[in-house]
């Protein structure tokens, strides 16, 4: 699972060829979830502060994340994508 991002302790993942809905992984300590790029919907359980930051990072990167997950579809390599500031 390629890593495209990393801020505040939050590491953000796409994996290659996964199912859809296009989406990416996020792990903050022992929690993690998944979230939709579209439409920001979470699955999993994380801290609401570590939550907060990465749906504005979503926001921010939302475009990027869409090309990233074509790339994962078709196995090319990912781009990383600025962390939050």
């Amino acid at each position: 699972m390629p890593q495209i991002s990393f801020f505040y302790g939050i590491v953000i993942f796409m994996n290659f060829d996964d199912h859809v809905p296009p989406h990416f992984h996020a792990w903050y300590g022992d929690y993690k979830v998944t979230v939709s790029i579209r439409d920001g919907v979470v699955t999993g359980k994380m801290p609401g502060r570590a939550l907060r930051m990465i749906l504005e990072w979503l926001d921010i990167h939302r475009d990027e994340l869409l090309e990233n997950w074509e790339k994962a579809q078709n196995g090319s390599p990912l781009d990383k994508i600025d962390p939050l500031k």
